[in-house]
């Protein structure tokens, strides 16, 4: 056998043997590899306001084994009420702690216009179904594992806060007319904030109209929590005639505020209606 040939030869039976080694090694590592697994662990309201939401869907990957894995692929979508919304995903190439478990947040933001044709409709609801679906791509020494994403659930949708007047304050009063102090309350009736960029509107005093409140922004209420405030407002005599009696003397009235709540840039239609009792 010349050289050249012989050359060839030892050439083929080293890469034989090679090859033979790597589906060797490929073996083994596929027998010590341990499958990871993902199954979904919360859904949380993460902030909401009258104009929007966002649900944060949160899964957990294990893996048992002692290297670390890569997020290689995501394949997602996120549906409120039957209509797909903007959803966010983890980043790829996000890194898999070795014998650990790493939570893995799918955001998804919630337009309500988006979502009705009347946003108020919207909110008369006490929950909005939600529904995700797709796959992540995980790599391994063994490949791309694929895992799929699908879940159904519930939220709670935003409820308008309550407002509510208390019994009105009567502070100055002059032929021509009364400084006039309304207690407000405001209360959030979520179990989470919302913000409350104000309150205005007309005020009727015994069907008079008697002028026009207004708040101004009050932040962030609490969950379930009260924000106790009082508006001053003078009344002339002149132009509300019908609450004149009342407001001289004191006595029940019938107190109306007809106007709009601001959270998140959506303006909500206000209707207060009380019959208060007119202190001196």
């Amino acid at each position: 056998m010349n050289p050249k040939n012989r050359s060839l030869l030892l050439l083929l039976v080293t890469l034989a043997f090679s090859l033979a080694g790597c589906a060797s090694l490929q073996r083994m590592a596929k027998n010590a590899f341990k499958k990871p697994r993902l199954t979904f662990k919360t859904a949380r309201l993460q902030q909401a306001s009258l104009a929007d939401a966002t649900v944060d869907l949160v899964y957990q990957l294990e893996n048992p084994n002692p290297l670390g894995l890569n997020l290689a692929s995501i394949d997602y979508a996120f549906f409120v009420e039957g209509k797909q919304v903007v959803a966010g995903t983890p980043p790829k190439g996000l890194n898999i702690a070795a014998r650990g478990k790493s939570d893995l947040v799918f955001p998804a933001n919630i337009k309500f216009a988006d979502i009705a044709p009347v946003v108020q409709t919207f909110l008369n609801k006490d929950t909005a179904q939600y529904r995700a679906q797709g796959s992540v791509g995980i790599q391994t020494p063994i490949g791309v594992l694929r895992f799929p994403l699908e879940h159904e659930g519930t939220f709670e949708v935003p409820k308008v806060p309550q407002v509510q007047f208390e019994s009105p304050r009567i502070t100055n009063v002059t032929l021509q007319g009364a400084t006039v102090e309304f207690p407000l309350t405001v209360r959030n009736r979520n179990s989470f904030p919302l913000p409350v960029g104000g309150i205005s509107g007309a005020l009727r005093v015994a069907g008079a109209n008697v002028g026009n409140l207004s708040t101004g922004d009050l932040g962030l209420l609490e969950p379930s929590g009260t924000r106790q405030l009082t508006l001053p407002l003078k009344i002339n005599f002149l132009s509300a005639a019908s609450a004149a009696n009342a407001l001289r003397s004191g006595g029940n009235a019938q107190v109306k505020l007809e106007g709009q709540l601001l959270s998140g840039g959506q303006n909500v239609p206000l209707d207060v209606a009380q019959l208060l009792n007119f202190r001196r």
